[in-house]
């Protein structure tokens, strides 16, 4: 799992963590206004990078709060159990910018160019 340099580590693993089902993700962006500890990020779509976006949950940041998935319009985020969701992310993500599976494996994106 990749860690963010930005952001400081977690002191206390949560019981149960956050992971989105990218298969019926539409980016709509709900589950990101809601995370009190700003964990969601966009990722490039598969197939249009910009024009479906997807969203992913960085499990190293994720408190389980389950806010996102009250939220989420689609129901497409399940709380898992902390060592069950590693491994459910890992299934249910198409594209990532946590995951060191290099056929999901997306850079960060670049800024716009002027």
């Amino acid at each position: 799992m990749f860690k963010n340099p930005y952001k400081p580590p977690r002191k206390k693993q949560p019981k149960q963590l956050a992971v989105i089902d990218q298969n019926g993700c539409t980016g709509c962006e709900a589950c990101i206004v809601v995370c009190p500890v700003d964990c969601i990020e966009l990722v490039p779509g598969p197939e249009h990078f910009d024009l479906r976006r997807l969203v992913e949950v960085d499990l190293d940041r994720c408190i389980g709060c389950t806010l996102c998935a009250q939220y989420c319009p689609w129901e497409t985020i399940y709380m898992f159990e902390h060592d069950v969701a590693y491994e459910k992310a890992s299934e249910l993500t198409e594209r990532s910018v946590f995951l060191q599976e290099p056929e999901k494996r997306v850079a960060d994106p670049l800024p716009p160019q002027p």
